[in-house]
């Protein structure tokens, strides 16, 4: 058996159906036979029809007594009796008339299904569209046994691929090469991969169907580990080959970079900013490029570490890249970084899609030429014609934002530079070992001193009075306020979402007192910069804004957030939006409105946020509530697409094939061969099947 040969020729395929199973991902018998079952049912006990309860899901056999086709609301419904000498039951199935041919008066069947009362009235029982084998010579292939149930694929129903897998599985020759070397095998505790493709497509006697529907038996657990394993070696590979090329530069840490931070630092680093920083700076002595991955919390601190790494590449006579997703949030960082920095002669430059013309052709002569040492910009840096003079360290911010093969750009603007990537959205250890298994991870998980939590309260739009006397009190302290909503103008689809150049007229009338700004996405560059400068300075008291605030605005004497529409947010969102308050020495609230009748999701995100801040904990709790995909949002993030592992119900597999993988390449360094797991990596379609989950 050749698990590559395409899957045409497999009987019950053919060239027709093939050509749709491809289009679905499946081209050979092996991506056939990884089509796993959704869910194992227990047909290995026949109950007797007098035994039967409603609601119980059972398989019966008998003889077909009766039998009739008759037709309700222009829909045929066929319907037999069946009879096995305790009782008779009732079953039907509803436009399937050509059962009248398969299962007629006096044929033997198993049905399997679950038992109800009688839709008709009657205190009978009956089953509604069962699943039906004829008993041919006493001989039955789905009854008596654990069987498997397959979700559609294609042209294939669950009953073809039934009928087509029992017969691959049946025909698995115990020499089918096996990608797992004896020893790990012995070590891991598995079975060998032919053993596995046979009984999870057609269980055995010994096995258990809790353990198969939980994904647990001994056929799941060896798949599962084996595409982790699989998945973790490549990335493996690709950190080993990364470690094997020389960057253009190992940076060296000087007293005059020492005085440069001494300079800028406009307060004491926390302990947890000095432990990454020191990380960030042995990657950047080392001959290696740096590939790093900096987590932490909102207002944790995670840019001035950013910064200090920065000024380390500038005092070593490199230029330094910081690409941020949004055009405000480049801008915020453009100001943030210059006033920093003011004490110190660096010359920082701003790269925008608002750039044009003349002013754009000046601003990349600059950066080519190395006059602009540290360029802060969003895509417009990864932009043809945007040439670096001696590119030493890329930063790319709030990074699930851009995809795998954006960053990948910037990194090769320098050749082999050390990368640094940051996000103020916790990534779940399961996925940090995915979508990022090739990086090194440093957590920024200490609040600067002085910082208080955030109170975070849920109010209904009924409620809105009680919502105003809180955003009123905190102005008469001297505070200011954010008020967030999800428009920038009413929208046919979403007419009951309040918008937010609407709702800044009715706040200005329900404050009259107060100063009132506006900001969101269709302003101009200069009149964000405007209104943020006057809102940072004092000038404004409440900022209306939408979620363009939602990274990077750093305002510290504002003490109240309010989200209108809370229940229209992400989880992960909420907690960024609530994190541009609790900036300052002084109490903060976070106030959630939501209108109408919550969604059970959108319930329990609200009560995560009441009940925790931190981001850790709501990175885990919005995966749960999500799924993987969802909670990176792209494709391109570079998640692997798994075929039987799930990366929440197998987290610690993950963590297990991880250990292993990295552990067979340092193995291998030391001289060891790796025989059929190179072909297995080399041949197997790695990239197509796990695609570019990496950074640099």
């Amino acid at each position: 058996m050749d698990l590559a040969s395409p899957v045409q020729y497999v009987k019950g395929v053919g060239p027709l159906r093939a050509e749709a199973l491809a289009r679905e991902g499946v081209s050979t018998l092996e991506d056939l036979l990884f089509h796993v079952p959704i869910r194992y049912e227990d047909r290995r006990e026949l109950s007797r029809i007098a035994d039967l309860r409603p609601g119980m899901k059972v398989s019966v056999s008998g003889t077909v007594t009766a039998a009739g086709l008759r037709r309700a609301r222009r829909m045929p419904i066929y319907e037999v009796r069946l009879d096995d000498a305790s009782g008779r039951l009732k079953a039907l199935w509803f436009n399937q008339p050509f059962l009248k041919d398969v299962l007629p008066r006096g044929a033997e069947v198993v049905l399997y299904g679950t038992a109800d009362y009688d839709r008709e009235g009657s205190r009978q029982l009956m089953m509604a569209s069962p699943e039906y084998e004829l008993i041919v010579n006493e001989d039955t292939t789905y009854t008596g046994r654990i069987v498997p149930v397959y979700e559609k694929l294609g042209p294939l129903t669950g009953k073809m691929l039934r009928r087509i897998l029992l017969r691959l599985a049946e025909s698995i020759p115990d020499e089918l090469p096996d990608p797992l070397p004896a020893d790990l095998r012995d070590r891991l505790g598995v079975i060998t991969r032919p053993e596995a493709l046979r009984r999870i497509h057609r269980p055995g006697e010994d096995d258990e169907v809790g353990l198969l529907n939980a994904a647990r038996s001994p056929a799941h657990v060896r798949l599962i580990l084996e595409e982790f394993f699989l998945f973790q070696l490549g990335l493996a590979r690709q950190r080993q080959a990364r470690q094997d090329r020389p960057k253009r530069a190992a940076f060296q840490v000087t007293d005059a970079t020492r005085e440069a931070v001494k300079r800028i630092l406009p307060f004491h680093l926390t302990t947890a900013q000095r432990r990454v920083l020191r990380e960030i700076a042995d990657d950047m002595r080392s001959p290696h490029a740096m590939n790093r991955l900096v987590q932490g919390d909102v207002g944790s601190g995670k840019t001035m570490v950013a910064l200090l790494s920065m000024v380390v590449a500038v005092e070593d006579g490199y230029q330094a890249a910081f690409m941020a997703p949004t055009e405000i949030l480049a801008e915020q960082h453009y100001l943030t970084f210059k006033r920093l920095l003011a004490r110190c002669e660096y010359t920082v430059g701003l790269f925008t899609s608002a750039l044009k013309g003349k002013e754009r052709g000046r601003a990349n002569e600059d950066l080519a030429s190395g006059r602009v040492q540290i360029a802060v910009g969003t895509h417009a840096l990864i932009q043809q014609g945007v040439a670096f003079h001696r590119l030493g360290l890329a930063v790319v911010d709030e990074q699930h934002r851009f995809g795998v093969l954006q960053r990948e750009d910037l990194r090769r603007k320098g050749g082999e530079v050390d990368v640094l990537v940051m996000t103020a959205t916790p990534i779940p250890r399961t996925l940090a070992l995915t979508a990022y298994g090739d990086l090194d991870v440093s957590v920024v998980d200490e609040r600067p001193p002085g910082r208080m939590p955030i109170a975070t309260v849920h109010r209904a739009a009924s409620e809105r009075r009680a919502v105003i006397d809180a955003v009123r009190r905190a102005l008469a302290a001297g505070h200011q306020a954010y008020v967030v909503y999800p428009l920038v103008e009413e929208s046919d689809k979403l007419e009951d979402v309040r918008a937010a150049t609407q709702m800044a007229e009715e706040w200005r009338a329900a404050l009259p007192e107060a100063r009132v700004g506006l900001l969101h996405g269709r302003l101009k560059g200069a009149e964000k910069e405007q209104v943020m400068a006057a809102f940072h300075r004092g000038e404004l008291q409440v900022l209306v804004a939408t979620t363009v605030i939602e990274v990077g605005v750093d305002v510290p004497g504002a003490t109240v957030m309010v989200i209108e529409h809370a229940e229209r947010f992400g989880l992960a969102q909420l907690h960024q939006l609530r994190g541009r308050v609790g900036r300052g020495a002084g109490a903060s609230t976070c106030v959630l409105v939501t209108h109408g009748r919550l969604s059970d999701e959108a319930r329990a995100r609200v009560e995560v946020l009441t009940h925790s801040d931190n981001g850790f904990v709501i990175a885990e709790k919005d995966l749960e509530l999500r799924g993987p995909g969802d909670f990176f949002g792209t494709r391109q993030s570079g998640l692997p697409r798994l075929r039987v592992g799930d990366l929440l119900r197998d987290r610690e597999l993950m963590a297990v094939a991880r250990t292993e993988a990295f552990r067979y390449v340092d193995e291998g360094r030391a001289g060891r061969k790796a025989g059929t797991l190179e072909e297995f990596l080399e041949k197997g379609g790695w990239q197509r099947r796990f695609g570019l989950a990496r950074v640099g």
